[in-house]
């Protein structure tokens, strides 16, 4: 099994990173909206659940394609950090308790 070298898997890593923020750039809604909305949204977790599972597929494929473990833990630690900012924009702002409508 022949691997890439380091300074490869580096840069193929950046490009799956970049390629991880683009797909949740267009399945997720924007993240002022999902701070500004209701806590425990349905809609909310279901696209940045999708854009999480469509992630995974590309950089999975991608790591297996390149035979390269960097290229999995770059790709991964996206994944983590950008689910990790929707799941907390969604729940951190309110504590996870429902916005109150109204006065």
């Amino acid at each position: 099994m022949a691997g890439l070298k380091p300074d490869s898997e580096l840069v193929i890593g950046v490009g799956v990173a970049a390629v991880v923020y683009a797909i949740f750039s267009q399945n997720a809604p924007n993240l002022a909206d999902v701070r500004a909305d209701d806590a425990g949204n349905h809609n909310t977790y279901k696209s940045v659940n999708t854009a999480t599972l469509t992630a995974t597929g590309v950089v999975g494929g991608l790591a297996v394609l390149a035979k390269s473990p960097t290229v999995m833990i770059i790709g991964g630690a996206m994944i983590l950090l950008e689910t990790w900012k929707y799941h907390f924009a969604n729940y951190g702002s309110h504590r996870g308790q429902p916005v109150s409508q109204g006065g």
